[in-house]
């Protein structure tokens, strides 16, 4: 599944939200797509899997995008480990077309904690 987003960016800045979260979006996916389900669903230091945490960064995505939106949030499924990275994309992406600058900014320092923890 292609990851980015639907609309170019604007330039490659870390000034621009919207380069950033697609940026943020890319390298994260990257990521999950090189862990093996094992290393994904290992409890780490803080009791949470790396599968864990990617879903909850999901859900947080589909949040800013739905409150962007003006709509009602919804639960992201509990997906299997090796389709965490579409989850990802696929919420990230839905920010990217429906987030304002403060929800993709929020988005992009949700992906970047999550990169670091993976």
């Amino acid at each position: 599944m292609p990851t980015g987003s639907a609309e170019p960016a604007r330039n490659g800045s870390d000034d621009d939200p919207r380069a950033r979260l697609d940026r943020e979006l890319r390298r994260v996916a990257d990521r999950l797509r090189t862990l093996a389900p094992a290393r994904l669903e290992r409890s780490g230091e803080d009791g949470g899997s790396p599968a864990t945490h990617a879903h909850e960064a999901a859900q947080a995505l589909a949040d800013l995008a739905a409150d962007a939106q003006g709509r009602g949030r919804r639960a992201v499924p509990v997906l299997p480990a090796h389709a965490l990275a579409d989850q990802v994309t696929v919420t990230g992406n839905d920010l990217l077309v429906e987030g304002d600058d403060t929800a993709l900014r929020a988005g992009a320092d949700r992906l970047a904690n999550l990169r670091r923890a993976l």
